[in-house]
């Protein structure tokens, strides 16, 4: 899984403060709009709402993997953010949340788009990882665990 491709040091952010599920997506959508100029903040958003509205994306364990399919997009975007204060996401065992992966695939990529759910689902179920995620102090720090980490779903 070649999630390093995906993220970028600018979409990868530590101890934000955001209050509620709507700030925090609107705070995605801001980061994903300066790595898919033609799409507005708007419509990034959009995407990542109508997909909560079928269900939460709050996995459990205090992850949500926030994740939309996008027309006029031609590769795939990651934006990693861990909140400071966990927030209030519906995720399916009530917990609040504070690691967000937001995943933004081109709409015809359907296979990537399972793929890389699957990918980071699997590298954040990992205990280890996801305390080192919540501990990293800046947002170099994090994004460099999640480079080390990023391309085998394992931890190393």
């Amino acid at each position: 899984m070649n999630l390093s491709s995906m993220l970028s040091e600018d979409c990868t952010k530590s101890a934000v403060l955001f209050n509620s599920k709507k700030r925090i997506l609107e705070y995605v959508a801001e980061l994903a709009h300066q790595h898919m100029p033609e799409l507005s903040e708007s419509t990034v958003f959009e995407a990542l709402m109508a997909r909560e509205k079928l269900g939460s994306t709050g996995i459990g364990g205090g992850i949500a993997i926030p994740h939309g399919k996008l027309k006029g997009v031609t590769t795939p975007v990651l934006v990693f953010v861990v909140s400071q204060d966990a927030i209030q996401f519906d995720a399916i065992d009530n917990q609040a949340v504070d690691i967000f992966c937001a995943i933004l695939i081109p709409e015809n990529q359907c296979q990537t788009h399972l793929t890389t759910l699957a990918g980071i689902a699997r590298l954040l179920s990992q205990k280890d990882l996801t305390r080192k995620i919540r501990h990293a102090g800046t947002d170099q720090a994090l994004y460099q665990l999640l480079l080390s980490h990023a391309d085998t779903g394992t931890a190393k």
